[in-house]
C-alpha cells in the first residue's frame, strides 16, 4: 500500500510539472468530452472491429459500456452545470448535506464554509445519498 501510494504521488506530481492540473469546472469539461469520444467512437469502433473479427459477444459488449460511458459524460456535464450555476452547495429544497471527511450532517438548503465538527472546507460536504 505504501508504495503504491508512493508512486501514485509521483505520477500526481510529473502530471502538474507536465500538463498543469485544471480548476473542478475545466477538469469536468475534459472528463465529459472524454467519455463523450468513449461512447460515440471508440467503443463503437471496437465493437464494429469485433463484429469483423467474429466475436459478436464482445460487440455487444463494447456497446453496452459505450451506454454507460454516455451516462458518464451526462453525469459530469449536470455537475458541470451545478459549478456554472453555483448550485453545487446551495439548493432550492431542503436537503440533507453530509461532510465526507468527519460524516457530520446538515440539514438545509445550502452546505456550511466550512464543517462545524472538523473544520474542513465546504468542498468536502455533497447531498445525502442512502442507496443502501
Amino acid at each position: 500500500m505504501k508504495t503504491a501510494d508512493n508512486e501514485k504521488e509521483h505520477a500526481k506530481m510529473w502530471y502538474k510539472e507536465l500538463f498543469g492540473i485544471g480548476d473542478t469546472a475545466e477538469n469536468l469539461e475534459t472528463a465529459a468530452d472524454g467519455e463523450n469520444y468513449e461512447w460515440t467512437d471508440m467503443y463503437v469502433e471496437f465493437a464494429k472491429t469485433a463484429e469483423e473479427e467474429v466475436f459478436p459477444q464482445l460487440a455487444k459488449k463494447f456497446l453496452m459500456v459505450a451506454e454507460i460511458e454516455k451516462h458518464h459524460e451526462e453525469r459530469y456535464r449536470a455537475l458541470l452545470k451545478n459549478i456554472e450555476t453555483a448550485a453545487v452547495f446551495k439548493r432550492g429544497e431542503v436537503k440533507f448535506s453530509e461532510c465526507r471527511n468527519c460524516g457530520h450532517i446538515i440539514v438545509g438548503t445550502k452546505a456550511p464554509k466550512v464543517c462545524p465538527v472538523c473544520t474542513h472546507a465546504q468542498s468536502y460536504f455533497e447531498v445525502r445519498a442512502e442507496n443502501y
